[in-house]
């Protein structure tokens, strides 16, 4: 009877083992030199233009035509979303955030006055976001019609504050205006001792956005 002798078929077990192990290290390092290669455009942390611009909005430039830093309150007057709010509806805010600090609610203001031009911005950013002029004026109005471009308008950030002003805003004439956006707040004097008036569904349902 003939046949390969054991300690010949353990050889060339080990033979092919040793084969497979060096052939995986090969595989590996060349796929690591492979990737260290990529550009650096192919990783998943790569920024994208939307939020390169929304980035460079929130520098001194953006600042200037209304971007606003984190952690801004209704007292900083020296940044321009703040400053040029409406002097009344500035002054009934600050009413409203005294009282609010008491009960330890913080007005953060997450967009008051914008330029113009930073307006635009927006709202071609919104329609590349929902995918028609259309859908974005639902968010977004035009600088023509927009009532932070005037100045009327803030949104107000942080939950807290969003359900402060919604119990106690028309004390102060601050309204809520649109359903869909309970952070936008504007001056309605005639509220105070009264209700805020009926709100609109969203802007695209305020006569004001149809000019």
């Amino acid at each position: 009877m003939t046949g390969t002798p054991p300690s010949a078929r353990t050889a060339g077990r080990r033979f092919h083992w040793l084969l497979g192990v060096g052939l995986l290290i090969v595989i590996t390092a060349i796929t690591a030199a492979l990737v260290s290669q990529l550009p650096k455009s192919a990783s998943p942390s790569a920024v994208s233009p939307l939020n390169s611009l929304r980035t460079e909005q929130r520098g001194a430039q953006g600042e200037a035509h209304g971007a606003v830093p984190d952690r801004v309150t209704v007292f900083d007057d020296t940044i321009p979303a703040v400053a040029n709010l409406d002097p009344e509806l500035l002054k009934a805010l600050r009413r409203a955030a005294t009282d609010a600090a008491d009960d330890g609610v913080d007005f953060y203001v997450n967009s008051g006055w914008r330029s113009a031009d930073y307006q635009n911005r927006l709202l071609r950013d919104a329609v590349a976001e929902y995918g028609s002029a259309e859908e974005a004026v639902r968010w977004v109005a035009t600088p023509e019609t927009s009532p932070h471009v005037s100045g009327d308008a803030v949104d107000i950030g942080r939950s807290d504050a969003m359900a402060w002003l919604s119990r106690h805003g028309a004390a102060y004439g601050l309204c809520q205006i649109y359903r869909n956006e309970p952070w936008h707040y504007e001056l309605r004097p005639e509220a105070v001792g009264h209700d805020c008036p009926r709100m609109y569904a969203d802007p695209t349902q305020d006569p004001r956005m149809q000019q």
